[in-house]
């Protein structure tokens, strides 16, 4: 699958494009600014865009309106079809934000039921209408909303209507836009025999069409198999890699990675390919969370050099800071042109060792050395093994262990290491160690 192989990067384009929050109907081409910014991406090492809602909504993307029809905010189809093309010739896939949970109040088929109540053919679209009850809105009957947002509602996926109507959807996004994957919102709310038919449906579209979806909690072996999604949004670890750094305790996210993906039998996750991330539209900025900015290119390491496939949410990639309270603007911005400095080159080669080693991307997760403030796990397959070694002190660390080899090759800087006499890791640095045979 492309997707294991690959470096994401998220993009949000309502706010990346400037949009006004609400639908105002004013047909602006906005969404070209993308294709702006591909020699960035590129310098980045991005080979795949993942596009927060670019579909006709009431305001956030998310309370879709028509799920055929690119945000008029945005532009046109053709528009959005054109940025596509663009990527694609860059070598750089697509993945859409597929929100199938729920739909705004705008969706043509709610308004038909607002207007013609018990009589409209689209009652059974929606999850538990009921006639006898009211809205919040005051519209003379109850909806179900997504966990209590009633902008937001419920679709019926039981209804084969509903499905073969997202499911034309998609089908037009692949033969209009060429689109290589989907990210499904809410995925964990989602009915799981549509998840099971989704699959079997975008695989007849594409062989190698990639699904991921939103899981904040719970087991993710749930929805990703080899019958629903090949991914989900590692929250876990999200969590584990901001905070280990702020508490300076390496044991939490290195628990959690053996938890997940360590090798003894009982581990969760072994073998799968989460999406990672260190920030995300929904969640304060990487470099507003952490309390120690020398921490800020330790947490990429950590990020490109754990089991998954990391994600880069646009804009932190040059330590743009934003927190979750200052709203969702705030989080979602419009940057004039993006920035470039020293922790984007960072990046950059941290994506360049990422996807040029099979061992990074498809290796075992198995720790070799822990304390407080550093951490060294191996990440090996049967042709090549790299040793990740993160120290997050100001002070320098000498690292006793048993490399199994004398030299090897960091992957970030090209420069060899000798393991003989122990291994000096300097204040704040990070290696990526391809261990010779």
């Amino acid at each position: 699958m492309w997707a294991y192989e690959s470096v994401f990067y998220q993009i949000y384009p309502m706010g990346f494009s400037g949009a006004p929050f609400e639908n105002d109907g004013r047909l602006e081409h906005r969404i070209k600014k993308v294709e702006e910014w591909i020699p960035h991406m590129k310098k980045l090492g991005i080979n795949a865009v993942y596009f927060s809602p670019v579909f006709e909504s009431d305001s956030h993307g998310y309370n879709t309106r028509d799920y055929r029809k690119i945000d008029v905010r945005l532009g046109t189809n053709e528009d959005f079809g054109q940025v596509c093309r663009a990527l694609h010739e860059n070598g750089i896939k697509v993945v859409l934000d597929g929100v199938f949970n729920h739909a705004g109040r705008g969706f043509g088929p709610f308004l038909d039921v607002k207007k013609n109540r018990e009589n409209s053919p689209y009652v059974d679209w929606f999850y538990r209408i009921d006639f006898n009850g009211n809205s919040v809105y005051d519209d003379g009957f109850w909806y179900e909303g997504w966990e209590g947002s009633y902008g937001l509602v419920k679709l019926n996926l039981r209804n084969e209507a509903v499905i073969s109507y997202l499911f034309e959807s998609v089908k037009q996004w692949v033969e209009e836009f060429d689109i290589d994957g989907l990210r499904l919102d809410v995925a964990y709310s989602l009915d799981e025999d549509f998840v099971r038919r989704l699959r079997s449906f975008t695989q007849t579209l594409k062989e190698d069409f990639y699904l991921v979806g939103e899981m904040i909690h719970g087991d993710y072996n749930r929805l990703v198999n080899e019958q629903m999604l090949h991914s989900a949004t590692n929250y876990e670890c999200y969590k584990g890699l901001y905070s280990s750094f702020n508490s300076m305790n390496l044991f939490e996210i290195n628990h959690s990675l053996m938890r997940q993906f360590g090798p003894e039998d009982w581990t969760l996750y072994k073998g799968k390919h989460l999406l990672s991330f260190v920030d995300n539209h929904d969640v304060t900025r990487i470099a507003s969370i952490l309390t120690n900015e020398k921490h800020l290119p330790l947490v990429y390491a950590l990020l490109f050099g754990m089991p998954g496939t990391p994600c880069v949410y646009y804009g932190s990639e040059w330590g743009t800071k934003a927190k979750k309270e200052e709203g969702d603007p705030a989080l979602r911005p419009c940057f004039k042109e993006p920035v470039w400095n020293e922790l984007g080159e960072w990046i950059s080669r941290l994506s360049e060792a990422k996807k040029h080693s099979k061992a990074l991307n498809y290796g075992g997760f198995r720790s070799v050395l822990l304390t407080n403030k550093q951490c060294i796990f191996e990440r090996k397959t049967d042709e090549e093994r790299v040793l990740v070694a993160i120290n997050a002190d100001q002070e320098e660390f000498v690292a006793h262990f048993d490399a199994g080899c004398g030299t090897a090759v960091d992957l970030i800087s090209g420069e060899t290491h000798d393991f003989g006499g122990g291994s000096r890791l300097p204040g704040y640095s990070a290696f990526f160690w391809k261990m010779e045979k």
